[in-house]
């Protein structure tokens, strides 16, 4: 204990700075009932959202109690966002999760300028989705994944992983990246001696056919760039990937890790569910402005290796990947 403090004075302090903070800053209201929408690609039994309710639960937010989860909002289609948007504004939800990129978000915006939006995506300034990663303004906050960096390190990772590979491919969501993102990792990969091609996917539908005309031109490995529609189809690329022995690179380490993709590289989604989101969504139910909330970013990402899946390729890691590694799939 500081000797020129008394514990009474540091108490009239503490009571003084909580009172200056909004009462709804503070705690939940009494009796009320708080509701929140989502609007996402997965299901509410993927991507993180078991740890993520188990959070809000820790933070006094009980779904049955206190918290009502609009379930309209999951295991949605690109083209529905817009639709199921308007439908929360209309049920007076307190806050939208934008879980599913640009598009999510951008429809949420379109529907409301009063609610308050927690974005999930992967470049929010990139993509201009907000002025400033500071002070974002109007109704958005949120998560910005970095994206457009971690794709870039996930292909020089792959063309460690495949050094002999002179043609890759990337699937990408057209509407999850920033202007400009394409050439600068087709820029990126020519400089390593590598031609890398771009397989735009509009539609899940869309992915075998394009995984399959990758390998007829040639393509000796995969980089899947950063996107909720990619993700949430990621068994499927992993199958077809695994079928045609194509070596390939993920978003997130758990895809890695549980799923039996080759390597992935990034923030543990489970991670940011379990601590960003929360926090954030916390505050804004409890009324905090989404403009004064500056939009946070990972600062933690993991290299995970499959070596059951390299086997299974009949790929060789490299030992200076393996190094790198932060954890190996025996």
């Amino acid at each position: 204990m500081n000797p020129g403090t008394c514990p009474t004075r540091r108490l009239v302090l503490i009571t003084a700075a909580a009172l200056l903070l909004p009462r709804a800053a503070r705690a939940q209201e009494p009796g009320r009932v708080y509701r929140l929408g989502v609007l996402d690609t997965h299901p509410r039994a993927g991507g993180g959202y078991g740890a993520l309710f188990d959070e809000l639960r820790r933070h006094g937010f009980i779904e049955g109690q206190n918290l009502t989860i609009d379930p309209r909002g999951f295991g949605l289609r690109s083209e529905q966002f817009p639709e199921v948007a308007v439908e929360l504004v209309k049920a007076q939800v307190d806050v939208i999760f934008a879980a599913s990129a640009d598009v999510a978000i951008r429809a949420a915006q379109q529907a409301t300028t009063t609610i308050p939006i927690l974005g999930f995506t992967d470049d929010m300034l990139g993509t201009g989705l907000v002025s400033s990663m500071a002070r974002p303004g109007g109704n958005l906050t949120g998560i910005s994944i970095l994206s457009t960096e971690l794709d870039g390190k996930r292909l020089d990772v792959l063309i460690e992983i495949v050094p002999g590979a002179r043609h890759i491919a990337a699937l990408a969501d057209p509407m999850a990246v920033a202007p400009g993102h394409f050439k600068a990792l087709q820029d990126d990969a020519r400089t390593r001696g590598v031609e890398l091609s771009i397989y735009q996917i509009a539609k899940p539908e869309e992915i075998v056919g394009a995984i399959d005309a990758a390998m007829a031109a040639g393509v000796t490995a995969l980089n899947v760039l950063a996107s909720p529609v990619l993700d949430a189809q990621s068994r499927l690329i992993i199958e077809r990937a695994a079928a045609l022995r194509l070596p390939a690179i993920y978003q997130w380490p758990e895809t890695a890790e549980f799923y039996g993709g080759l390597a992935a590289y990034g923030p543990r989604i489970v991670k940011l569910f379990r601590d960003e989101v929360p926090r954030q969504l916390v505050k804004l139910l409890k009324g905090a402005k989404p403009a004064d909330m500056p939009v946070e970013q990972p600062t933690t990402f993991e290299l995970v290796i499959n070596l059951k899946t390299a086997r299974a390729l009949g790929l060789t890691v490299p030992q200076s990947i393996l190094a790198q590694a932060d954890k190996l799939i025996e």
